[in-house]
């Protein structure tokens, strides 16, 4: 399974690196493959060094202004033009996607992703990896927004939030059926 990965690529502390280094080692011991951003910093960093460490394969996918902080090692890179077509790139790349933590970029690339799902542009699994309980308030949020009919669906198929990365592996793998 590819899995693409939203997060951020900013040094964090160990309540954000610990769940995102456990999800890495699922990705690669699963021999999965990790679709990301491509960045060699921070948590982005972290991923991309547990799944390869752990045998899995890294498709990056980085923008032209930050070619200089792109992975030199991964198994592929693409380099978009802009943001807009790196976020295309890395959903039609991926079979799953899965939200960690981040700021404005990552939360820019999550609500674009769950309208174009909102809107029957994709299927795909699209997790939130709440570590350390960090998006609580968009859960808050997203609950207010199915309880007042602001969401076409049901949040439940438009989202799984998952406390740990034990949790979003077993959703993304049941929703793809694999045993």
């Amino acid at each position: 399974m590819n899995i693409c990965v939203f997060l951020s690529a900013a040094d964090l502390d160990e309540r954000y690196t610990r769940p995102a280094r456990e999800f890495a080692e699922l990705i690669g011991k699963g021999g999965h493959t990790l679709v990301w951003g491509g960045s060699e910093s921070g948590l982005m960093k972290v991923v991309a060094d547990g799944v390869q460490e752990s045998g899995g394969r890294l498709v990056g996918v980085s923008v032209e202004f930050l070619r200089s902080k792109a992975r030199a090692n991964a198994d592929e890179m693409v380099i978009a033009k802009d943001l807009a077509e790196r976020k295309a790139l890395l959903l039609a790349r991926s079979d799953a996607v899965v939200i960690m933590v981040g700021g404005t970029g990552t939360l820019d690339e999550a609500t674009e992703i769950l309208e174009l799902k909102k809107h029957g542009h994709h299927t795909k699994p699209v997790v939130l990896l709440n570590a350390a309980g960090f998006y609580d308030g968009l859960k808050q949020q997203f609950q207010r927004m199915e309880d007042e009919g602001f969401l076409p669906l049901p949040l439940t198929d438009l989202v799984f939030f998952a406390e740990d990365g034990a949790g979003a592996m077993a959703y993304l793998e049941e929703s793809a059926g694999i045993q």
